[in-house]
């Protein structure tokens, strides 16, 4: 795949895979505008536990979207305004997995 395609494929699709790939964006990526954080979640291991993680974190107020990847640990929220780290914790704990701090 050359550079021009696969950023003609991101800015159609909105990932570098297929529409039928592993790793097709469905809507829960970063989304332009708002603040951005990056936290390390300990516990995840799969998809059920990035959908967990992210099913939780969307519940706070402001949220615009979450990303969670369990590879790395690394869950990237879009938020209004900042997110109190309180109330992510929570989130996080009631999902099931741990909440490290800020990436």
């Amino acid at each position: 795949m050359t550079v021009e395609t696969k950023i003609e494929t991101v800015q159609s699709t909105g990932s570098c895979c297929s529409a039928d790939g592993p790793c097709h964006d469905t809507g829960t990526g970063a989304q332009a505008g708002g603040v951005t954080t990056v936290y390390q979640v300990s516990g995840m291991t799969c998809g059920h536990c990035e959908g967990a993680v992210s099913s939780e974190i969307s519940e706070i107020a402001g949220v615009t979207s979450v990303k969670a990847v369990a590879a790395t640990g690394l869950v990237t929220v879009v938020s209004d305004a900042p997110l109190d780290e309180d109330a992510v914790r929570a989130a996080v704990d009631e999902a099931g997995y741990e909440l490290v701090g800020r990436a």
